[in-house]
């Protein structure tokens, strides 16, 4: 029986020539819950992205053990999701079954039950027919978490999923992260608040564009691992504290 995951074999990735991640080891399990923790410019990002198959590793590789490209879901960061697009929250959502209908299909009848299901689990039933550009940031994020509902992937690779949100809006998102992990799905997720890494992901991989520690989330997170993540930002961004992470006061 193969065991399902994502290997990593000496992953590096490059921008411009210029190392955004380097040398990254370490296989996310199946069934594991991972936080990608590390200053803002350690490459959190950019290896979400090479798991999922969007920039290429320069060197190394990526191993999808046991798994298609079609069990992994992606959420993006807001910012980078176009939202002025003209289609509705019932459409928007129904393209998470693009894996299996195609992207111009037609929805049949029971695929529109899945999509009002999801909408209902992430409370934006009452919105299905609205343009995705009427929606607040916290809305527009619900729907991308109905998404994922509907995708229905084994793996989800989420980054900065709770970013800008207020507290009511992640913690049902939260509920549903913590519910995909109980039902034996992996979860990675970047993440900047350490205490709701402490409290919920079992598993961290702390960067500093090289892995800085990978492992359990108490063992991850000491003192000790903290203070060189933030050296090695301190190195790479200078002195000047506007280029400092904002995660640096987190990190001290």
């Amino acid at each position: 029986m193969t065991t399902k995951g994502i290997r990593l074999d000496d992953v590096t990735v490059s921008y411009d020539r210029e190392p955004a991640v380097h040398h990254v080891r370490g296989t996310f399990v199946s069934g594991s819950m991972t936080a990608i923790v590390g200053p803002n410019g350690a490459g959190k990002s950019t290896l979400l992205k090479a798991m999922v198959g969007i920039v290429e590793p320069d060197q190394g590789r990526v191993v999808l053990e046991g798994l298609s490209r079609a069990e992994l879901g992606y959420l993006p960061q807001l910012a980078e999701v176009d939202r002025g697009f003209p289609i509705s929250v019932s459409d928007a959502v129904g393209l998470g079954l693009w894996h299996r209908i195609g992207l111009f299909q037609a929805m049949t009848g029971r695929d529109g039950a899945i999509v009002r299901a999801a909408l209902q689990t992430v409370g934006l039933e009452a919105m299905a027919k609205r343009s995705i550009g009427a929606l607040s940031v916290g809305q527009f994020q619900r729907l991308l978490f109905a998404r994922l509902i509907v995708q229905d992937p084994q793996v989800l690779l989420l980054d900065e999923p709770f970013a800008a949100l207020d507290e009511r809006t992640t913690g049902d998102l939260l509920g549903l992260v913590l519910d995909w992990h109980r039902q034996g799905r992996t979860v990675i997720a970047v993440l900047h608040e350490l205490d709701q890494v402490e409290a919920h992901f079992p598993s961290c991989l702390l960067m500093a564009r090289e892995p800085i520690a990978w492992g359990p989330t108490a063992s991850v997170l000491t003192p000790a691992n903290l203070r060189k993540a933030r050296g090695l930002a301190h190195d790479r961004h200078g002195e000047g504290k506007a280029a400092l992470p904002a995660m640096a006061a987190e990190l001290s």
